[in-house]
């Protein structure tokens, strides 16, 4: 089942977003969904979709407010435009209390720009119980690693020029220097390879991602019923 609808931020704004579940499993498992600098389009409501088919309940924050682009450009400019504190603070943390509102462990994924803004999340959303963050991070001096404490998990291509792998590096150091639970995978991958909708979609990378998460999100939310 999925429906577009409102949840409520922490500061009693609304937000839009997409909601995905599978058939007769409100207690299930939740993952919040964080959308690429596109928008929320129907590439990240597949994803949520997805998700629903695997036995979780999945919510896609819309951070645009139902903006949308195919040109680079605009997208660059909308990201630019996007307070990140806010969406991790507000939106992605109001997305995480309505799915935790249903009961059940709530995990935090997202691509790019949704990857950065996981990340955030595992600093600024101490609901989370789990992060998977897809060829994003945002500025070093963001990540307060010592605020984290959901277990982190990492998807870098290693051909991706937007993130280098030494920024990956480092964060990885510094999570395991503080003892936090994190996991990070690299592939012979560009960026957004996990995007089967972009010209970078790497198939196997893809897929190899896509597994590793759902085990991820197994081990530390609980599995979810399949349909």
């Amino acid at each position: 089942m999925a429906a577009n609808g409102n949840f409520t931020r922490p500061d009693g704004k609304q937000c839009p977003g997409y909601f995905a579940w599978p058939e007769g499993s409100s207690d299930s498992p939740g993952v919040v969904v964080i959308q690429e600098w596109w928008g929320l389009n129907d590439q990240i409501e597949g994803v949520a979709d997805r998700l629903a088919a695997a036995g979780y309940r999945a919510l896609a924050p819309d951070l645009y407010r139902g903006e949308l682009t195919l040109e680079a450009e605009e997208a660059r400019h909308r990201m630019e435009g996007l307070d990140f504190m806010d969406a991790a603070s507000q939106d992605v943390r109001g997305a995480v209390a309505a799915l935790k509102q249903e009961g059940g462990r709530v995990g935090v994924m997202g691509y790019c720009m949704g990857g950065a803004l996981s990340v955030l999340a595992a600093v600024y959303v101490p609901e989370a119980d789990a992060v998977s963050a897809w060829y994003g991070l945002p500025p070093e001096e963001a990540i307060v690693v010592e605020r984290i404490r959901a277990p982190v998990q990492g998807h870098f291509g290693y051909r991706d020029s937007i993130v280098p792998m030494r920024r990956v590096d480092d964060l990885e150091r510094r999570l395991e220097a503080r003892g936090r639970s994190c996991d990070f995978h690299r592939y012979d991958a560009d960026h957004a390879f996990g995007n089967e909708q972009g010209a970078n979609y790497q198939p196997e990378a893809a897929r190899q991602a896509w597994q590793r998460t759902l085990d991820f999100f197994g081990e530390h939310l609980g599995r979810g019923q399949a349909v």
